[in-house]
């Protein structure tokens, strides 16, 4: 009797995509004796987007695609990999997991692209091991990998409080529609504080910093005239400090016409706020005909957190 090979079954396969996020309002309190910063940050969800997909394996490896892939760790300090071995703890879970990235969100560029991944990485390895964690219990688990993971899970806008980590969902209305100018070059969010420090001498701000009140009347008429005015970053002249070339897309937004513009997070993307869809792809067109971007991209928010797009 001849035997016939039989051909492998496939491979069980999550897919997850999570959102990139911009912070609307980032208010910095004074450094506390750990070193860290309270925060009380507005944080909204764009639609920049990370691509995880998890297939199972006997170890737990990684690998990147998509821009910038090359500046993206593979090793055990990349954020997902941390995600996914905290999930494992918590969890009691002894397997493996092969995780690809698919980069959308631009990397080092205060857009929580790291983030992205870890939460992805933990809405997968979820579904691929069925832990069956709630979302609730997942939020749990994020914020000991990071400060924004937790949101990039939450997605939509949320107010974001301790170090960015203890959320609130904040009521909107409408949509809103963004031109980012990326640069290439990236700025670390650690120095970025300890410029703040400096050019503070060490003491700014109240120990829990005030939640900004006519941003969030902003949010919730959906009147993104009102929230241009609003938007605020207590890290962006740091930034400028770090990286003066930033005052080039600033100045760049604000004369095609932007309802407001504002370093993202700790930058270097500069985050401009559009009338519509329509003017977003203008001030893109602006950012790119004047040369002060390395990349440009258009979004919209907010957008849902990370979620299963496809399961195999």
């Amino acid at each position: 009797m001849t035997l016939i090979p039989v051909e492998p079954l496939p491979e069980h396969e999550v897919r997850v995509r999570a959102p990139g996020k911009i912070n609307l309002s980032l208010r910095v309190g004074a450094r506390e004796p750990d070193g860290y910063h309270p925060l009380t940050t507005v944080f909204q969800a764009v639609s920049v987007y990370e691509e995880v997909v998890a297939t199972p394996s006997d170890e737990r490896t990684l690998t990147v695609s998509g821009v910038q892939a090359d500046l993206v760790p593979t090793d055990a300090s990349n954020l997902a990999l941390r995600a996914v071995e905290v999930l494992a703890r918590h969890t009691g879970v002894d397997e493996g997991v092969h995780l690809h990235l698919d980069k959308g969100v631009p990397v080092a560029g205060g857009m929580a692209g790291g983030s992205a991944d870890a939460a992805a990485a933990l809405v997968a390895c979820d579904a691929l091991w069925r832990t069956g964690l709630s979302r609730a219990e997942l939020i749990e688990v994020a914020a000991e990998v990071g400060a924004d993971v937790p949101f990039i899970l939450m997605g939509h806008t949320a107010v974001g409080q301790g170090r960015g980590h203890l959320l609130t969902p904040a009521l909107t209305r409408g949509e809103f529609s963004w031109a980012f100018a990326v640069q290439d070059r990236g700025l670390s969010t650690s120095a970025a504080y300890q410029t703040f420090d400096e050019l503070h001498g060490g003491e700014v701000g109240a120990p829990d910093p005030e939640l900004d009140v006519p941003l969030m009347q902003a949010l919730r008429a959906g009147d993104p005239h009102a929230l241009g005015a609003a938007l605020h970053n207590d890290l962006q002249i740091a930034s400028l400090e770090l990286d003066p070339l930033l005052a080039e897309p600033l100045a760049v937004a604000q004369d095609a016409g932007a309802l407001g513009v504002v370093v993202s997070g700790s930058g270097p993307t500069v985050a401009a706020l559009a009338r519509n869809r329509q003017h977003a792809l203008a001030l893109a067109a602006a950012f790119t005909a004047t040369g002060v971007a390395d990349r440009v991209l258009t979004a919209y928010g907010p957008v849902p957190g990370a979620r299963v797009i496809s399961a195999e």
